[in-house]
């Protein structure tokens, strides 16, 4: 299969496994990814990780503004295949409809269920149980494609963001091998979604950072989980605002935004339990655990 020409289109961490196996596999003629942005508080110009990893291993890179209006670029590249893997943009009519092999993309859902950009995280701020990688050929709507395979996966009672991308981005690598040679032989079964069953994943925005104790204590647990490690949830203790990267809780009966303190832990009441915060991020800090904070929260305490 080296003599198929793939173009991958992808910009974060959970791309790279999948352009790793094509890489391996075909001749990957082209990455297009998001431009470089600025990131931390210092706003350094940063490529994605695909980028960097195009650049290091001599692939061409392209960064369009527009894939309306830059197709051609992409095009001119002559893609047998095109692979996408949360590259965040809808392709148009004119590169879907250009490569022999069609245009595939790796979503991290079992979809028709979190369609759109954030799917890892609204299953976990839902308390899913199972999600799943689906591979599935592109059309014009946002992960509307029929099916070509998916593949399940356990959604543990500790996951976070973090571990939970790291699994699914293992299984996206995993589901492209094994449907690969079929889907340049054109050899696959699409199944059409059943789109009275879609659900939406939309984008995970900032102002949904703050915890609200009056919820119950399984959906603040999750939500913790769900923001962790980035952007993470926040709340104040004794009003100074803090981020909360890990906790436990206990259903049991409380009193809403009431801190339960001891020398080694701290609870929020909820509306039916406490939340234990574990691991704390106090603005302009790193990460600690709730016992150092407490040695220098004195007047906590009181």
């Amino acid at each position: 299969m080296h003599n198929i020409r793939v173009v991958y289109m992808g910009t974060p961490d959970f791309s790279l496994k999948p352009l790793e196996a094509l890489y391996e596999n075909v001749n990957v003629v082209l990455v297009v990814t998001k431009k470089d942005a600025e990131v931390g508080r210092k706003k350094i110009l940063t490529s994605s990780p695909v980028k960097k990893w195009a650049v290091e291993h001599n692939i061409p890179v392209l960064t369009p503004d527009s894939l309306k209006k830059e197709y051609q670029s992409i095009l001119d590249y002559q893609p047998d295949l095109i692979v996408t893997c949360a590259y965040g943009k809808i392709l148009p009519k004119e590169i879907l409809l250009y490569p022999k092999y069609k245009c595939v993309n790796i979503h991290a859902s079992l979809l028709p269920k979190y369609r759109g950009s954030a799917p890892i995280q609204w299953a976990i701020l839902n308390g899913e149980k199972e999600t799943g990688i689906t591979l599935m050929y592109m059309d014009e709507g946002m992960d509307t494609g029929d099916i070509i395979d998916t593949v399940k996966c356990t959604i543990d009672d500790n996951d976070n963001i973090e571990t939970l991308h790291d699994k699914l981005s293992d299984l996206g690598k995993q589901i492209l091998l094994k449907n690969l040679n079929d889907i340049v032989t054109n050899n696959t079964k699409p199944i059409k979604q059943d789109n009275d069953k879609a659900t939406y994943a939309p984008m995970i925005e900032r102002s949904m950072e703050e915890l609200d104790f009056n919820d119950k204590a399984i959906n603040i647990y999750n939500k913790i989980r769900a923001f962790s490690p980035w952007p993470l949830t926040k709340t104040n203790i004794n009003e100074e605002e803090v981020k909360v990267v890990k906790s436990h809780y206990e259903i049991t009966k409380s009193i809403v935004n009431k801190l339960y303190i001891d020398k080694n832990s701290l609870g929020i009441g909820c509306s039916d339990g406490i939340i234990y915060l574990d691991i704390i991020k106090p603005i302009g800090k790193k990460e600690m655990p709730i016992k150092n904070y407490l040695n220098g929260k004195k007047e906590l305490f009181k």
